[in-house]
This record gives C-alpha cells, sequence and structure tokens, in this order.
C-alpha cells in the first residue's frame, strides 16, 4: 500500500513520450503529465500492486522495439513480460492483475468499439505499407495470460470492463493502481494511480540505506489536480469526465455549453483543442459546489425537452465512476467471483468459473450474451477478403455450441440489443479499409452436445472428435505428434485443405521450422543432459533465432497467408477451451515467430529441402519429418509440385554458375550450403536475385 512506499515529493521531471492506445477520456493524461505538480514520487516496494492488464500487454507490446509487421515475435514479447514481473518481485511488489472481459452487457460502447475497429485497420494498413502504426499482433493476450500462468501471477478476468473492479479492489486493500487509462483521474482511490509513463520497471534502484530495491514512480493525486482548479469539489470530477467524453458517451450538447460560457484567459494558452476543452471545463465546472448544481447549469442550455433525457443519461454516465458491486478479494483469497450484472443471464456455473480464471476468452462470452463478436484487425493484405474468412466454420461450431442453450432473452438485462435474425452472431470484420457486420448462422450439433451446462462433463473422446471433426483432420495422423503440437498440426491441416489457403511449399516449410523452436529450446535445456543433442540442439536454435534478424520487406501475399493460420489458430484455441482442452494447449510463445518464419519464407524459395539445416540434430530433422509427413495428406498436390523458371533465368542461372566456377576451386551444389561452413542458414541469409517484388 501507499504507506509502506517512500515518498520524496513533488518533482519537475518531465514525463517521457510514451506510445500506446487510448484509453478513457481523450486528451486527459497527456494533459496531466503536463503537470507535474499533479504527481507525487515514490519509491515503490514491499506492496501489493493492482495492475490493469488490458494497459500492461498493450504498453509491452508497443514500448518494447518489438517487431510489429509479421504477425507477433510472441517469444520476445513473452521474455519482456517475465522481464517485467521479475522488476516487481525483486522490489517485493506483489502484482494483482485484472484483465477486461467481454463487451459491457449493455453494448453501450459498441460505438466506441467500432470506432477503435477502424482505427487499427488504419494502422495495420500503415504498417503493411512500410509505415508506421501500433496494431497488436492477433495472439498477444493469450501469450500474455500463458505467461501469468507460468510465472504463477495473481490475475482474474472480470466478466466485462474492469475499471470499477479494480478501483474497489485497490481501495479494499488500500494500495496503488498501474495503469494509463485517464479514467483512474476520475476515480477516487484511495492509494493513488501510477501511470506506466512514469513507472520505470526497468530501472531498478537500491535505497542508500538499506539496499532494498524500489522502482521509481509517480502518484497522481485527485487533491492535488482539484487544488489546481480553485480547489475545485472532488466530486465534481466524475460529471467533468462524461462532459469531457469518455469511451461511453461523447456529448455533442458541451460544445453549446463551452459556446456560451466565457473560457479564462489561460484556457487560449493551452496545447490543442482537446487541453482547452479541458481547462475551459475544468475552470466553470470551480464554480460550483457540487454535481447538482453543476448539472442543473449544464441543463440550462438545452432546449427544455432534452432536458429529461440528457439528465438521465449523465447521471448514468456517471455511476461508471462509482464502486462496484463485485469483490475481486473473493476470487484472490477463496476462488470465488461474482459479477452481478451478469447473474441474470443463467449461464453455467462453470463458464463462469472459466472466465473469471481466463480458461475461456471474452470473445467466447461475447457471443454467448451479445450475439456479437469483433474479430481482431492483422497486418495483412488490406485488397484481399479479411483473413478471419478461413476461420469462419471453426467459429460456427464455437456458435453452435453456445447459442442452443444461451440464456432466455427474458432473462437478459433490457439494454442488451439482439441481432435481428434470432439463432445468429454478428460479426464485426474488415472489408478493405472499413467494417462491416455480417450474420453468421451457427452449426447444428447432435442432441448431447446441445447442453452448455454439460458440455465439460462429455467423455474426453466425444469432446475430442468434435474438436478434429471441425478441424478436418484424422485424429491417427496425430498420433505420433508430440501431445504439444497435436493442435497447432491439426490447425495446419486444416489451413492447408481451405480454398481460400493460397500457401506454397516454402509457406509450409517456413511454418513447421518455426514450431521446432519450443523443442529445440526445451531439448538444449534440459537438466543433468550434456550430450551432442544437447548441443545441436542449442547450435540449431541459436541459428534460427538470427535468422529472426533478418526477416526483410514485408511481403503481402505472404503475411495474408500467415494470418489466415494464425486465425485458425486462434478459434482453435477457443473452440479446444469451450471443448474443456481435448488436446493439450500448445505454449505460443515458442510456437509462432512472425519474424522468423517471414525470414525463412522468403530465402527458402531458393532450396525446397531443408533436410540440410536439420542434418546435425537429429532429434529436430526426425520431428520435422513427423509434421511435414502429418500435413502432406491434406496439402493440394500442386503444394509439391517442381518449381518450372523460365528459360532466360535458367539462362542467366547457369551463367551465373559458370562466373562462380571460375573464382573457385570447384563448384558446390546449392543443397549444400545448408550445411556447408560454420553457419547451416548460409544460404538462408543470402539474397535472392530471382524473389518477388516486395511491397
Amino acid at each position: 500500500m501507499l504507506s509502506q512506499c517512500e515518498v520524496k515529493g513533488n518533482t519537475s521531471t518531465a514525463m517521457p513520450v510514451i506510445r500506446t492506445v487510448i484509453m478513457g477520456i481523450r486528451g486527459l493524461m497527456s494533459f496531466v503529465e503536463d503537470h507535474s505538480e499533479f504527481f507525487t514520487d515514490l519509491k515503490l516496494r514491499d506492496t501489493k500492486l493492482i495492475i490493469d492488464g488490458f494497459a500492461l500487454f498493450h504498453r509491452l507490446c508497443f514500448n518494447s522495439n518489438l517487431e510489429l509487421r509479421y504477425g507477433g515475435d510472441y517469444d520476445s514479447f513473452a521474455d519482456v513480460v517475465q522481464k517485467f514481473f521479475e522488476s516487481l518481485f525483486a522490489c517485493n511488489i506483489c502484482p494483482y492483475v485484472v484483465l477486461d472481459g467481454g463487451c459491457d452487457i449493455s453494448d453501450k460502447k459498441l460505438t466506441t468499439l467500432k470506432d477503435r475497429v477502424r482505427e487499427k485497420i488504419q494502422a495495420a494498413h500503415s504498417l503493411s505499407m512500410g509505415g508506421g502504426g501500433y496494431v497488436c499482433p492477433l495472439l498477444i493476450r493469450e501469450v500474455f495470460i500463458q505467461v501469468l500462468i507460468k510465472l504463477q501471477v495473481y490475475f482474474v478476468q472480470c466478466f466485462s470492463e474492469a475499471d470499477r473492479d479494480i478501483m474497489t479492489l485497490a481501495n479494499h486493500w488500500n494500495c496503488p493502481v498501474l495503469s494509463s487509462d485517464s479514467d483512474f483521474c476520475i476515480f477516487d482511490l484511495h492509494a493513488g494511480f501510477c501511470p506506466f509513463s512514469s513507472f520505470q520497471w526497468r530501472n531498478v534502484s537500491t535505497t542508500e540505506d538499506t539496499q532494498n530495491y524500489y522502482i521509481p514512480a509517480r502518484c497522481f493525486s485527485r487533491a492535488a489536480f482539484c487544488r489546481r482548479f480553485h480547489n475545485m469539489n472532488q466530486a465534481l470530477l466524475p460529471l467533468f469526465a462524461v462532459l469531457c467524453g469518455n469511451d461511453y458517451v461523447n456529448p455533442p450538447f458541451v460544445d453549446t455549453v463551452l459556446s456560451r460560457v466565457r473560457l479564462p484567459l489561460q484556457a487560449t494558452g493551452s496545447k490543442g483543442r482537446r487541453h482547452h476543452r479541458i481547462l475551459g471545463l475544468l475552470n466553470w465546472l470551480s464554480h460550483f459546489s457540487d454535481p447538482t448544481e453543476a448539472l442543473d447549469n449544464v441543463l440550462k442550455y438545452l432546449p427544455k425537452k432534452n432536458r429529461e433525457n440528457v439528465k438521465e443519461l449523465l447521471c448514468y454516465s456517471m455511476e461508471e465512476y462509482q464502486q462496484a458491486q463485485s469483490k475481486l478479494q473473493d476470487f484472490f483469497q477463496c476462488g470465488v467471483y461474482v459479477c452481478p450484472d451478469s447473474l441474470n443471464l443463467g449461464l453455467p456455473e462453470w463458464v463462469y468459473a472459466a472466465l473469471a480464471k481466463g480458461q475461456l476468452s471474452p470473445f467466447i462470452s461475447d457471443a454467448l450474451v451479445l450475439r456479437r463478436t469483433i474479430l481482431h484487425t492483422q497486418v495483412e493484405n488490406i485488397q484481399q477478403p479479411n483473413a478471419h474468412r478461413i476461420s469462419q466454420p471453426i467459429r460456427q461450431t464455437i456458435y453452435g455450441l453456445l447459442l442452443n442453450t444461451s440464456a432466455d432473452p427474458e432473462n437478459r438485462c433490457r439494454n442488451v440489443r439482439l441481432p435481428p435474425q434470432p439463432g445468429t452472431v454478428s460479426e464485426v470484420e474488415r472489408i478493405h479499409k472499413n467494417i462491416k457486420t455480417s450474420i453468421v448462422d451457427p452449426v447444428k450439433l447432435p442432441k448431447d452436445h446441445c447442453d452448455l451446462g454439460k458440455l465439460v462433463e462429455l467423455p474426453l473422446l466425444r469432446r475430442k472428435k468434435l474438436l478434429l471433426e471441425t478441424l478436418k483432420v484424422d485424429p491417427t495422423l496425430l498420433e505420433a505428434i508430440p501431445a504439444a503440437l497435436k493442435l497447432p498440426m491439426a490447425v495446419s491441416c486444416y489451413w492447408l485443405q481451405h480454398p481460400e489457403t493460397k500457401a506454397k511449399l516454402q509457406h509450409l516449410q517456413a511454418l513447421l521450422l518455426g514450431m521446432l523452436q519450443g523443442p529445440l529450446y526445451a531439448m538444449a535445456r534440459s537438466p543433468g543432459k550434456e550430450d551432442g543433442q544437447t548441443g545441436a540442439a542449442q547450435t540449431l536454435y541459436e541459428e534460427l533465432q538470427k535468422a529472426k534478424e533478418m526477416p526483410g520487406p514485408l511481403h503481402l501475399d505472404t503475411a495474408h497467408i500467415f494470418c489466415q493460420w494464425q486465425s485458425c489458430l486462434q478459434m482453435a484455441l477457443y473452440l479446444n477451451q469451450l471443448l474443456n482442452t481435448p488436446l493439450p494447449e500448445p505454449d505460443l510463445s515458442r510456437l509462432y515467430s512472425g519474424s522468423l518464419v517471414h525470414s525463412l519464407c522468403r530465402r527458402l524459395q531458393a532450396s525446397t529441402s531443408v533436410e540440410g539445416l536439420l542434418s546435425t540434430c537429429p532429434k529436430a530433422k526426425h520431428l520435422y519429418e513427423q509434421l511435414f509427413t502429418a500435413t502432406k495428406a491434406y496439402a493440394p498436390a500442386e503444394l509439391f509440385l517442381p518449381k518450372h523458371k523460365s528459360s532466360s533465368k535458367r539462362d542467366k542461372q547457369k551463367k551465373k554458375g559458370n562466373s562462380r566456377s571460375k573464382n573457385r576451386v570447384g563448384t558446390i551444389p546449392q543443397a549444400k550450403f545448408w550445411h556447408g561452413g560454420s553457419n547451416r542458414f548460409e544460404l538462408l541469409m543470402s539474397e535472392n536475385s530471382e524473389e518477388h517484388t516486395e511491397a
């Protein structure tokens, strides 16, 4: 708690520039960070810390120099997450991560969510064309949760928006909140709010007297903030947030109010229109003693016929800044989490428990409660149909399992919006540079799969059969595959069979080589084994890491193909979780690295064989052959046809070959580059003069 943190007092040190997603009240975070007097410096140690999970994984993803164009370097991201928590553990800080769940049951944030999807599409398009932008890779949340579980970090996934639950838990334990959401400047947090921008976890320090470790941080003070505006009543802050425009409302009538209010001169010098708006509202509100008086003065600027509706909207929105009824401390102490808003939905108890533990994705609760899902943006070829189209049959099975037993609409909250057609799901998806909503029918399933409450009680073989039938894979072909790779291999077989997949041999080979990262990492670190196999595994793993550093320019068609594969994997993960994991969940952090597979794919075009690459590590070679054999049965025949080159290209290559032979003692067949010299990746590292044009 804050009383256990050492306080140094105010400072004038400038806040660093950060890259993050905009959450809460637009413009407020940058506004308060311009004023050091609103903050107190801390030496954070020996305390509980409530962490906004959504803000954390976005912060670590966007501010750790990670590559975002190639679909996710999940191993690098997992390493950053681990280092973050190791810094906290070193300072005896006990983190409690609180994650957002599905969309709010009332769906009041839908317009904001759609706007964010459009923004992400623009950012993804910019990245795909070599520009800047920030888009989380598709599986980043799943990787984040896997790391939390591995490190035994306490975490909970709320049923919907987590902000109020975070505030309530922090006040119960009297400890600070770590986030980048400006809404926490409005909440009445007893122990304060620490923004990520000044949380120096990479700069762990020691106290001079005790040599105890601490993290330098800054804590926002609501009291100091209100003192700046004529000692404004802090109870006015929720009204300020709503008038200023947050994730839930952006009232157009505020401009009318401000246009009739004489703004103070100091407001004209603030930077940007939003800061001017913030200054104007705060100075104006500071003249009122309480929210009731301020609200009456807002309403008088509006036509009488609109006043009652506007008052109801504002009061309803201000309630978002009050404490939640749920008690997350019960979950962390007893494993029980009850969201009052979800009690009337009549969902099975195991669904509530699995959602709270992060064993089911918010995608599931959105489909189940709202009958609407949002398909996340990827860095793909924007001219093609979005990559999620390929995984729609998997989603249809998910919807079939959920909607056959979803709650009676009469028991839902009165504000829930249902799709126009009963028994269907609306999918918000990308179409070119915009979004559209598609209506998707669920698959009709056998009667014994139609009771969601008893789904997890079905025999393992029945659940596994449904999963593999959805993925169109014969279970016998997976028997030789290691348990941790069975689901990714089943996904790969599904992906190869789909008519929209335009994968070529090098795409498949690159994916399978990338999947060797996990087994190689495990082999290289096997305790008590210092044999040749361990050394060979370590060497091959290191060479794969070197290849990862040189992905080359992004090729859009290749990116799109791998985005399709990731979409299939994501939905197969969700289906597997819904069926209570009939197949083991793979370690995503060492299953796929976008930079690596793009690098391998880009250079594998010069050779259709990888045997030389794997020759010094027989275990890796054997595993690769198992994986390749399993997928070969499902790949289209043309995938394995030999490459045909034009006569002009063959002539050019012949001339190049002759010129090389004049400068070398003898000639070396191309395949031997895989295992010749100290680096068997020599071929992979060389430029291929016949590569296709890249975006």
